[in-house]
């Protein structure tokens, strides 16, 4: 499904809206350039979870953790890895079995290791706020 938003505002009700749905378990594979939104996404995102604190990007820290809404969510960013091992060695099994939501930016680098993602791809639009977002996978909004 295509859904094009005109601002970080609408990008962030996008994800608010794809949280309230997300089931325990469910993977959220993100593609698209740097600065395209993938981190606004994800803050609506924790924010349709029930989360009501910052999001931050985890671009230095790999993963951050977001506890205290409906569901956890495990937000990684995988830019500076360099291959799915390394994402294994960071203990991709561990957040899985813990039943949240894992929103994995810049999956390319490690889609080997994502069974059957709900996959999010955010490019830019025409204007400078405008995207472009595609939403396909089992999770529906």
């Amino acid at each position: 499904m295509e859904y094009r938003t005109a601002s970080e505002s609408e990008t962030e009700a996008l994800g608010e809206k794809l949280g309230r749905t997300a089931a325990p378990g469910t993977v959220i594979a993100f593609t698209g350039d740097l600065g395209a939104g993938k981190t606004a996404f994800v803050r609506g995102l924790a924010r349709g979870l029930g989360f009501t604190g910052r999001v931050t990007s985890p671009t230095f820290t790999i993963v951050n953790e977001y506890e205290g809404g409906r569901l956890p969510l495990f937000h990684f960013d995988m830019y500076r890895l360099g291959s799915s091992e390394e994402l294994f060695d960071i203990g991709w099994e561990d957040y899985l079995r813990r039943g949240g939501v894992c929103a994995v930016e810049w999956s390319e680098r490690v889609d080997d290791a994502l069974t059957d993602p709900v996959r999010v791809d955010i490019r830019r639009g025409d204007g400078d706020h405008s995207r472009i977002i595609t939403i396909s996978g089992e999770e529906t909004i």
